[in-house]
C-alpha cells in the first residue's frame, strides 16, 4: 500500500480545511448544534473515517507531522496560563479544591476498573492501566509516555499501542458525551448563566479582559502577545525537564503554562502592567482549533477496529463509568447549578481525552447558553496541572502494587 507523509505546512493546511468543513456542518446540522460538537472535531472525524476507508481498500495510508500538533497544544496552554488571573481564581474558593478531589476519585476509579477488568479477561492487571487513567485522564501525552515505559521497563507487551488506541478513542468519546450530558442537565433543570448578575464590577472587567472578543486587533499588541507566549514556552521546557528528573510525567505544556501564570500574576498584575489579554486569548483560541483538528484527523481508526473484544468492552465500560460519574457526582458535588453543568462537560473532556477537549466542550456550550467564569477558572488549573501531577503519582502507585 502506498504511504504518503504530509509535511508541517501540508498538515496545517489540511487541518484548517477540516475546521472550515466542520464549522460549515455545525451551523447547518441540527444534531451537531444540539449536542454542541466542536467544529474541528466534526471535520477531523469525517477525515478519519474517509482515511479508514482508503486504508481498508489498500488505496493509501497518510501520516502527518506530529510536531505541528504539539506546537499548537503548547501555544494554547501557554495562553491559558496568561489568562489565569489569581484575582479571579479566588472567586473559585472551595470549588477548586472540591473539583480536584472529584477528579482524583475518578482517576482512581478508572484505574481500579481497568485493572479489575484486565484480570477478568486474563490480562496482566498493569495492562489494564492502559485503558484507565493513562489514556483517559492523561490523554495522548501520558499514553505516549507510560506505554513505552510499561513495555520497555516492565516487559508488558502491547502496552504502547493499547494506550495510544484507548487515548484516541477517549478523545472522541469525551467530546461526544460531554455536551449532551451537560445540555440535558441545563434543559431539565432550567439552568442559566448568572455571571453577569453576580460578579462585582472589578471582577467583571477582569473577566471581560480574559474572555471578550477581539474585533479590533492591534498589530503591535498582537505581536507582543505572541512574543509573550513564546517567552513562556522557552523556559517552560526547563520546568518539564526538572520534573522528568524526579520521574514525574507531566504533559509537555505544563512548564510553559506555569511560566505564563507567573508572568501574568507575579509581574504584570502586581506592577499593573498592560497585558494584551484579548490578543493572547485570540491566539489561544486559534491554537485550540488547530490542535483539535490535528488530533482528530490523525486518528487511525483501523487500530480501534483491530482491537480485541476485551479492549472494546473495557473502553465502553469506561465511557459509561465516566458519563455516570460526571452526571451524578461531578454535577451534584459542584452545586447543581449552571457552572456545575459546564464543569461536567469539561470534566468529560479531560476525563476521557485531554484538557483541550474540555475547553472545546465548554466553548461550544457557553456560546449557546452563556458564560461560566468559574468553569474557565477551575478546569485549566485542575485539568491542565494538578490532575497531571496526581495522575502520575497514582499511576506510579498502581504500577508498583499490581
Amino acid at each position: 500500500m502506498p504511504e504518503f507523509t504530509l509535511d508541517m505546512y501540508q498538515t496545517a493546511g489540511v487541518a484548517m480545511l477540516l475546521f472550515v468543513l466542520g464549522r460549515f456542518l455545525t451551523t447547518r446540522i441540527e444534531f451537531l448544534k444540539r449536542c454542541c460538537i466542536p467544529a474541528p472535531v466534526v471535520g477531523g472525524l469525517i477525515f478519519a473515517i474517509v482515511h479508514l476507508v482508503l486504508y481498508s481498500c489498500g488505496v493509501v495510508q497518510l501520516s502527518f507531522d506530529d510536531n505541528v500538533k504539539s506546537f499548537f497544544m503548547t501555544l494554547f496552554f501557554t495562553s491559558v496560563g496568561y489568562t489565569a488571573c489569581f484575582r479571579l481564581l479566588k472567586k473559585g474558593g472551595k470549588k477548586v479544591f472540591t473539583f480536584l478531589i472529584i477528579a482524583i476519585v475518578m482517576v482512581c476509579l478508572q484505574d481500579v476498573v481497568g485493572a479489575a477488568l484486565a484480570k477478568v479477561f486474563g490480562w496482566d492487571m498493569r495492562l489494564g492501566l492502559c485503558t484507565g487513567s493513562i489514556p483517559m485522564v492523561g490523554g495522548h501525552g501520558t499514553a505516549g509516555s507510560y506505554g513505552p515505559l510499561m513495555e520497555n521497563k516492565l516487559g508488558i507487551a502491547g502496552a504502547n499501542v493499547l494506550a495510544i488506541a484507548a487515548a484516541t478513542y477517549g478523545l472522541v468519546a469525551g467530546n461526544v458525551i460531554g455536551n449532551p450530558l451537560a445540555r440535558r442537565r441545563i434543559k431539565k433543570l432550567g439552568l442559566s448563566s448568572s455571571d453577569a448578575a453576580q460578579v462585582d464590577h472589578e471582577a467583571l472587567l477582569e473577566l471581560k479582559k480574559n474572555t471578550e472578543g477581539t474585533a479590533k486587533l492591534d498589530v503591535d499588541r498582537g505581536t507582543l502577545a505572541l512574543a509573550l507566549i513564546f517567552l513562556a514556552c522557552g523556559p517552560g521546557t526547563l520546568i518539564s525537564m526538572l520534573f522528568d528528573k524526579f520521574n514525574i510525567t507531566l504533559a509537555s505544556y505544563v512548564g510553559s503554562m506555569i511560566i505564563g501564570i507567573i508572568i501574568r500574576n507575579a509581574i504584570c498584575d502586581k506592577f499593573d502592567l498592560d497585558l494584551p489579554v484579548q490578543e493572547i486569548e485570540t491566539i489561544g483560541s486559534i491554537s485550540l482549533n488547530f490542535f483539535l483538528a490535528l488530533a482528530m484527523m490523525g486518528m487511525q481508526l483501523w487500530q480501534l477496529a483491530d482491537l480485541a473484544g476485551p479492549m472494546v468492552a473495557i473502553l465502553l465500560i469506561q465511557t459509561v463509568l465516566t458519563g455516570l460519574f460526571v452526571y451524578f457526582v461531578t454535577f451534584n458535588m459542584m452545586g447543581r447549578d449552571y457552572d456545575a453543568a459546564v464543569l461536567s462537560a469539561g470534566h468529560c473532556g479531560f476525563g476521557m481525552g485531554a484538557t483541550p477537549n474540555a475547553m472545546a466542550n465548554m466553548d461550544a456550550l457557553t456560546k449557546v447558553f452563556g458564560p461560566s467564569e468559574k468553569a474557565y477558572l477551575i478546569i485549566p488549573v485542575c485539568g491542565g496541572f494538578f490532575t497531571d501531577i496526581v495522575n502520575s503519582l497514582i499511576l506510579t502507585f498502581f504500577m508498583n502494587v499490581l
